[in-house]
């Protein structure tokens, strides 16, 4: 994925900046040795903010336990949201969500659950990621505005 994705993270950043100027919206941010695609760090007390998104990831599921285990660790100064962004790869052919994506969201459930200050939501990315050597798709840029949109209603 590689250029690609990054596109998308400073994409995705940038729009959750213009809807939410009062956080530091940062890519490639890390907890400990974890790097997260987003991140909205706040002003204040407010929610830590960070933003997953899998666009061909094997098992998706390992974000919200990594990011639930530092949570559960005290990692973190704030209360956290974890959003995690589904691409297109993750829809089955009949519209349901794949067992992979299931798995991420049970999990995530999971740790909203049992973590006081962590809480997990889960949203698509409309588009599909190409394939290696393959152009991005067209309109991505308002996929990712799109998605932005779905973000901030969440947070």
């Amino acid at each position: 994925m590689g250029e690609f994705a990054d596109d998308v993270h400073a994409h995705l950043r940038d729009a959750l900046a213009a809807r939410r100027p009062h956080r530091e919206w940062t890519t490639e941010w890390y907890v400990g040795r974890t790097a997260v695609d987003v991140a909205g760090v706040p002003a204040g007390d407010a929610p830590l903010v960070l933003v997953e998104v899998e666009m061909r990831r094997a098992d998706p599921a390992n974000n919200p336990v990594k990011l639930a285990r530092h949570a559960a660790e005290d990692a973190f100064d704030a209360p956290v949201v974890l959003v995690q962004l589904f691409s297109g790869y993750y829809a089955l052919a009949d519209g349901a969500a794949s067992s992979k994506r299931e798995n991420a969201e049970f999990v995530g459930g999971l740790a909203t659950d049992s973590l006081a200050g962590f809480d997990y939501r889960a949203v698509d990315l409309s588009l599909s990621p190409p394939v290696r050597g393959d152009d991005p798709p067209e309109g991505w840029q308002d996929a990712v505005a799109n998605a932005a949109d779905r973000v901030d209603e969440r947070i």
